[in-house]
């Protein structure tokens, strides 16, 4: 195989890679609720070692309630939580940091085993080493971002969310996608090849354009800004800007900027997946009619899960899903690329 060199491998390696997938999907989903529950400022220390265990004792939890108070998201925002209320929160947050140390170990120790072995091919095992430097500077991006609430703000930087989002949905496809070349034994890679449909590419790559401004959007709390749809309330362009300089159009801290991206980003990616049909059965691209109906699918699902969520006034479930239907929709992506390279 293009990945292996020992067959006798080839089992604890799909559960390996499943896994981590897996756990992966969990910690964006966690992450997600972490968000919309604004339980990410919870937890104001990062220990890496003296952070695994929860608070105890009621002393424990006294002791970590009292460092919440001294941020600006307690004193302007929460002033009357109660320490019941302080423990959903941190919990939450508890859960996110948690997954991030288990997947840490679930990649590392089964990588360190098939590296002893000499089980992957010099090429993939400088992958998985990529890979797993990815995941420990994930990890300080998303310390990185919790500090840039801490002091001066009440939230999160939200260009450092959509960072902190990006590597993690880069690391997912990056095992999916050597996922892929395991299940069907091939060795495509994800940029130099012959693609049936060479816009594909281009399609993967506003996707995850869109993840950026979804996180954005997450961020700024700027789906609470315009709930109708299509029409930002009564006007295509929002009403409450007046965009007269390119430096206004590009302003990504404004709210109703940043929800207009994301709104017409979606058409865009939409309209070129309509386009990639077209390509597909006008030329009889019979091997990619499944992988497009279910990639289909999977953006009809993601697109009335992200207007629900903006006509829910941003519904924690309906949100909540909205970012799980991502995931789904870059597999299929992923999948149908995957296909179209000869």
């Amino acid at each position: 195989m293009f990945i292996l060199q020992k067959k006798e491998h080839e089992k604890i390696f799909l559960i390996w890679i499943l896994s981590v997938i897996t756990l992966l999907i969990m910690m964006i989903f966690v992450g997600g609720l972490t968000r919309l529950t604004d339980s990410g400022l919870s937890i104001t220390e990062w220990n890496l070692f003296t952070g695994i265990l929860p608070p105890l004792n009621i002393s424990d939890w006294e002791n970590s309630f009292s460092l919440y108070k001294e941020i600006p998201q307690y004193k302007l925002l929460n002033s009357n939580m109660s320490l019941s209320e302080f423990k959903v929160i941190f919990l939450w947050e508890y859960a996110h940091r948690l997954l991030g140390r288990i997947i840490g170990l679930i990649y590392l120790l089964p990588l360190l085993f098939f590296i002893y072995n000499n089980s992957f091919t010099s090429k993939y095992k400088k992958k998985f080493i990529f890979i797993f430097l990815l995941i420990l500077f994930q990890g300080i991006i998303g310390w990185y971002m919790v500090i840039s609430g801490l002091t001066n703000n009440v939230t999160v930087s939200h260009y450092r969310l959509s960072i902190h989002l990006f590597i993690a949905f880069l690391i997912l496809s990056f095992l999916f996608w050597i996922f892929l070349n395991f299940r069907f034994n091939k060795d495509n890679s994800f940029f130099f090849n012959k693609s049936l449909i060479k816009v594909t590419k281009i399609f993967i790559f506003l996707l995850f354009l869109q993840i950026i401004f979804g996180a954005f959007v997450s961020g700024l709390d700027a789906g609470k800004i315009y709930q109708t749809w299509p029409l930002m309330g009564d006007n295509y362009f929002p009403d409450d800007i007046n965009i007269i300089t390119l430096s206004t159009l590009l302003n990504f801290d404004d709210q109703s900027i940043v929800q207009f991206f994301h709104r017409n980003l979606a058409y865009l990616i939409f309209l070129i997946f309509i386009y990639i049909g077209f390509e597909i059965f006008k030329n009889k691209y019979f091997i990619l009619y499944n992988s497009y109906k279910f990639l289909f699918m999977a953006i009809v699902l993601q697109i009335t899960l992200g207007i629900l969520t903006l006509l829910s006034n941003i519904n924690t479930i309906s949100a909540s899903l909205h970012q799980i239907s991502s995931i789904i929709l870059i597999f299929f992506s992923l999948n149908l690329y995957h296909r179209s390279i000869q």
